[in-house]
């Protein structure tokens, strides 16, 4: 699909409603939808973060989405697959200037080159601690994008075609640092299993394309 289409598309999507818990549960791991229901989320007093899916252009005009490869470090997100955000600060007015401001620094898209079109549904994710806000966005033109070299391993651009593609749904055993050989459900993007709250999040968007595309 080229982006014109899928902007002309998506034009529409203030009117239709977010999926919420219920497409994140889709993808959410047995042992993540346990741990969920048990949970006070509010007595953790959880850390707020931002997080943009972003989609654009490429130099071919076809539509891509943009994750991030992690750094590996000593950290429970170490090494996997998210979206460009981070944890919201003090001098963030809200949790769209969060996305916006971590996506410029994380993958170099300045925020005057982001329109944001939906807030989604807020996630939970226990192991850090977190409660965070996805936003969907779009750049109108391809992003000269640069890395944060401090966190960012790679910068994925993943074509729409290939996110839509219920083949690339899988099933994936593995070993985290809080979970041991633990099967999940997951997308594989790009050579990558992308899965947790970010393939949670993914299905969202996924979900909500699908009924405007």
């Amino acid at each position: 699909m080229t982006f014109s289409e899928f902007k002309n598309s998506i034009s529409k999507i203030e009117n239709f409603e977010v999926l919420g818990e219920q497409a994140h549960l889709q993808m959410a791991p047995n042992f993540r939808k346990t741990e969920l229901e048990q949970l006070d989320i509010e007595a953790k007093n959880p850390k707020e973060a931002g997080v943009m899916a972003l989609f654009y252009p490429n130099s071919e005009e076809e539509t891509c989405l943009t994750l991030i490869l992690r750094k590996t470090y000593k950290g429970v997100h170490s090494a996997q697959i998210g979206f460009p955000g981070g944890r919201r600060e003090k001098k963030d007015k809200d949790l769209q200037d969060t996305a916006l401001r971590e996506t410029h620094e994380e993958v170099g898209v300045h925020p005057k080159e982001i329109e944001v079109l939906k807030k989604l549904t807020k996630i939970y994710i226990p192991p850090s601690n977190f409660w965070v806000q996805p936003f969907l966005g779009i750049a109108h033109e391809t992003p000269n994008f640069k890395k944060q070299e401090s966190e960012v391993e790679e910068i994925l651009e993943v074509k729409l075609s290939d996110f839509l593609n219920n083949d690339n749904l899988v099933e994936e055993t593995l070993s985290t640092s809080y979970a041991k050989n633990v099967s999940v459900p997951a997308f594989y993007l790009n050579q990558q299993i992308v899965w947790g709250a970010t393939g949670m999040m993914l299905n969202e968007v996924k979900a909500l394309l699908n009924e405007m595309l």
